[in-house]
């Protein structure tokens, strides 16, 4: 196929085979800065002289010129990709490279959305003890899902002065909690707050305890007594 007349400046008599062969207009105008996979080198900006390459199929075509594998993808139609660039000699694939990056960003959004995340629990050292059960299947559950829980126990007023209540409350919480976490480090007092971060358990560990049965209902205030009686 003859050249158009923009390529004036090239060899026409070279095999393309050199930096100063034949290059894609669009990635010479696309600055690094617009393309967010440049650092994925395919076709012709593989710099390797030779590669070895695998094929659509997973199939090994053995060690050939970078020339030869990048002519070899555009017969079927496809992109040739350096897949290891730090292998002796790199190892490239001919594949489709647009489906390749849209594999890829499915992986990396798969990735962070099972990322690990910090659920806060608060607490207090005279909590209800029907309360403190809700905010334990609470963080019973964020732990069963994989994500970390911070537990704080808030002194209020005058409760700083038996912080040792606060403490039982706490480790009656861990205790609660053991079937699908462990405290990262035991409960330490800062300011007016007890802190500690509990981790999952791994997930063929994790076990619901309190939130296998359901929640008892919350005992009724008891009615104060009217004296109805006349004088």
């Amino acid at each position: 196929m003859q050249k158009p007349p923009s390529f004036a400046g090239s060899n026409p008599g070279s095999s393309g085979s050199s930096s100063s062969g034949p290059q894609r207009p669009g990635y010479q105008q696309r600055g690094r800065n617009n393309d967010p996979y440049a650092h994925i080198r395919r076709n012709l900006r593989i710099k390797a002289a030779q590669v070895r390459v695998i094929d659509p199929d997973g199939k090994q075509l053995g060690v050939m010129s970078s020339d030869q594998a990048y002519k070899l993808a555009q017969q079927i139609g496809l992109d040739l990709v350096e897949v290891a660039p730090n292998a002796v000699p790199p190892v490239c694939r001919i594949l489709d490279f647009g489906k390749y990056i849209y594999e890829e960003n499915k992986k990396t959004k798969s990735s962070k959305s099972g990322a690990t995340k910090i659920k806060e629990i608060e607490l207090t050292a005279r909590i209800d003890p029907h309360d403190l059960m809700t905010k334990l299947r609470h963080a019973e559950e964020f732990l069963h899902e994989g994500n970390k829980v911070k537990m704080r126990l808030k002194f209020r007023g005058r409760e700083m002065a038996h912080t040792e209540i606060g403490f039982d409350v706490m480790k009656k919480a861990l205790a609660d909690l053991s079937s699908v976490g462990h405290p990262d480090s035991q409960p330490k007092l800062a300011g007016r707050n007890i802190m500690v971060m509990v981790s999952p358990l791994p997930a063929n560990k994790r076990k619901l305890r309190l939130n296998a049965e359901p929640m008892p209902p919350k005992p009724a205030t008891p009615a104060v007594p009217v004296d109805d009686s006349e004088d």
